[in-house]
């Protein structure tokens, strides 16, 4: 039986949700693999089992058990955030040559960078909010943002997939506040203008043998947009599964999604984020280890879209084996 690190917790505030994420893939995965939910903080490394805390040597990511060394065949990524969603532990795996179920550590690094992947697809036509990015101690021009976006504008961390840190600015006197709390959460900032429109979010899944695009799902903030609270906080928002949009406009959603994939390069289970505005798709930002919690969008949209949630994840591990080197 193959031996499966289920990798979970990481350095950012998503943290309790990767342990809610694990939890759900171990339980699913435990009767076809032997599946370890290893939990990674600044601090310790150690594989859990049960309520007792097994230390991971990094030297080869293995552990102790009984006087038996466990080693794994493959690593079902559940970190959202550094450093599980941005290529630091895609590229330490390499190393080992340890197979992922994720992105490759190029990709993820890029991906997890909203500047850095909005400038990369440009270059590929692909409809996104203009941008602006600051880095610590980088004067803020404001007239400057104000005659380039004018009120209201999004600041929010640059690196990331959360909702934490950002803001939408109103008025002059919430700006620097605003850049202030998004630098509390990373080193750069972003700052694009509002895109009125609704909130869509669509999963995928490509292997060298099929291609799932899975129904988009339409999001429905209680606030004024899809912040922390609504994100996580139940009955803050709706996620509607299938999107109420004509099937042309799936279908569009969905195409889009599928080429979004491709040209970045992407590998595993991604979920990519839009707004729509006059009937066009805005890429605002993609999820290379998007939720996998019950109350998480993909475990959602893989049930519309009628496959078992056990089936995707055994197709991850499956892929992620295939790509060993």
């Amino acid at each position: 039986m193959k031996s499966i690190a289920v990798v979970c917790g990481g350095y950012s505030k998503e943290s309790v949700i990767s342990l809610r994420s694990a939890e759900q893939i171990a339980s699913v995965i435990e009767s076809d693999y032997s599946a370890y939910t290893v939990l990674i903080t600044k601090d310790s490394w150690n594989a859990k089992i049960g309520d007792k805390m097994y230390p991971i040597d990094r030297n080869d990511f293995t552990f102790n058990l009984d006087g038996k060394k466990i080693s794994f065949d493959a690593v079902f990524m559940a970190i959202h955030g550094t450093p599980g969603e941005d290529g630091m532990l895609q590229s330490y795996f390499d190393m080992l040559n340890i197979p992922y179920t994720t992105c490759s550590a190029f990709v993820s690094a890029l991906t997890f960078n909203k500047f850095a992947c909005k400038v990369f697809l440009k270059e590929y036509d692909i409809l996104t909010a203009d941008a602006i990015l600051l880095r610590r101690n980088t004067p803020v021009q404001v007239q400057e943002l104000e005659n380039r976006f004018g009120y209201p504008m999004f600041v929010k961390p640059n690196n990331g997939g959360s909702s934490f840190g950002v803001t939408k600015v109103k008025t002059r006197n919430d700006l620097q506040p605003a850049i202030d709390r998004a630098f509390a959460e990373d080193t750069e900032v972003i700052i694009e203008p509002f895109i009125k429109g609704g909130e869509y979010t669509c999963g995928v899944f490509k292997t060298d043998k099929e291609s799932i695009v899975f129904p988009p799902t339409e999001i429905v903030s209680k606030n004024e947009f899809f912040d922390v609270e609504a994100k996580y906080t139940p009955g803050m928002s709706e996620e509607i599964t299938p999107a109420r949009l004509p099937a042309s406009q799936i279908k569009n959603c969905q195409e889009l999604t599928s080429k979004i994939y491709d040209l970045l390069g992407c590998t595993g289970v991604v979920r990519i984020d839009y707004l729509m505005q006059s009937g066009k798709f805005y890429f605002m930002e993609i999820n290379t280890v998007p939720g996998m919690s019950r109350e998480s969008i993909i475990p959602k949209q893989t049930v519309v879209y009628g496959l078992p949630l056990k089936e995707l994840y055994i197709k991850q591990i499956n892929d992620a084996l295939s790509r060993k080197k």
